[in-house]
């Protein structure tokens, strides 16, 4: 079955169908990433956008239920220049573009994915949609123009829980680590963002038990739970428009010791006076470096975000910066001065990507211990 893709620009590509029919607005995106297809799908931080894989050949290895990061597909389509229809691997229970038909996400193969990334890097990422019912640019655009634009956009409301609820081991390892810590030293308030199962499980692991709230829960429901911690989880659209996170989590600051990835990480650079801003293209994949300004040290993460802290307007008083992007010079990470919390812009749970920056998990549970 045919598809079309246009971009908000007025660029178009055809190509065909291999998920779900019918049409989908989002902002499109690319991810680097070799490898961790199913991941990136069922990341709740990719709520709202379509996303481009540049690496050619996708979905050898076919699904599997161990490799997904919450309820299911998050995405709005999936883009890639060819599919593979033959998988082989020892865990697949099915192939990609079936997950995507079940799940009805709109899927497109066989298109210059050298080309549409190219366009993205040169123009930034944008508005598009994707369609396999209707091939009328004029009409495209008009949908597209009713699809507001991810700045302003809160999108974490879409993909936070509910209620709160107790993780319970799943039963499935993660990575580098064959064993689950059975002994849970530690009590972690997780705000859901649009958290990852992996990051449960890499807390679970550092023997944390762990207490996932929604993310309009205020700073004294969390803190009625007597948590040691508190984790700010990753998510979707742009940290300015989630007010209320950023208000509890000024509630929080000085009552637990906190850690944030991504999302949260930005959440916190509000909360503490700092401003944000959405990049061009922002950094999606497992291969981004990223320096240890105190000891120089780079470790190659795995990441997935399209806005960015200002490093300059950070209080300088009580937050330092602590790690950098070393393609781009933006903000990877910080501390505060007082020792009591820290956060990263990337992903240390690797999943998909490389292990380099699980210890910080250790770091939050020496926090916790201090």
């Amino acid at each position: 079955m045919e598809a079309i893709i246009l971009l908000e620009d007025g660029r178009a590509f055809e190509g065909r169908s291999f998920g779900a029919e019918g049409e989908r607005v989002g902002e499109v995106v690319f991810n680097t990433s070799m490898t961790g297809y199913q991941e990136i799908l069922t990341d709740p931080s990719y709520k709202g956008q379509i996303v481009t894989m540049t690496y050619p050949h996708i979905g050898n290895y076919g699904v599997n239920i161990q490799d997904v990061e919450s309820g299911g597909p998050q995405v709005e389509g999936f883009i890639v220049k060819e599919v593979s229809r033959r998988v082989s691997n020892w865990r697949s229970n099915g192939s990609l573009g079936q997950y995507l038909s079940k799940n009805k996400i709109l899927g497109v193969e066989g298109i210059d994915t050298r080309a549409l990334t190219k366009h993205i890097r040169e123009a930034g990422a944008m508005k598009c949609i994707i369609s396999t019912t209707d091939f009328d640019v004029d009409s495209l655009k008009e949908k597209m123009d009713l699809v507001p634009s991810m700045v302003g956009c809160d999108l974490v409301k879409e993909v936070t829980c509910k209620n709160a609820y107790d993780w319970v081991y799943d039963g499935v390892d993660s990575g580098w680590y064959n064993q689950h810590q059975s002994d849970e030293k530690y009590r972690v308030a997780a705000i859901d963002f649009g958290i990852k199962t992996n990051i449960i499980r890499m807390l679970a692991w550092q023997g944390c038990r762990v207490k996932v709230f929604p993310a309009g829960s205020s700073g004294s429901e969390i803190l009625d739970w007597n948590p040691d911690g508190i984790f700010l989880s990753n998510g979707p659209g742009d940290p300015s428009a989630v007010t209320y996170a950023v208000e509890t989590v000024r509630e929080l600051l000085e009552k637990r010791p906190i850690f944030g990835i991504c999302l949260g990480h930005q959440i916190l650079g509000l909360a503490l006076g700092a401003k944000t801003y959405k990049l061009k293209f922002g950094h999606r994949g497992a291969n981004q470096p990223v320096k240890d300004i105190k000891t120089g040290k780079v470790d190659i993460t795995s990441q997935n975000h399209g806005f960015c802290i200002d490093m300059d307007s950070l209080p300088k008083d009580i937050v330092r910066t602590t790690h950098i992007n070393l393609n781009d010079n933006t903000s990877e990470g910080m501390e505060l001065s007082n020792g009591r919390g820290f956060s990263v812009q990337y992903h240390p749970e690797a999943s998909p990507g490389p292990h380099d920056a699980c210890h910080l998990f250790t770091n939050f549970t020496k926090l916790m211990d201090g």
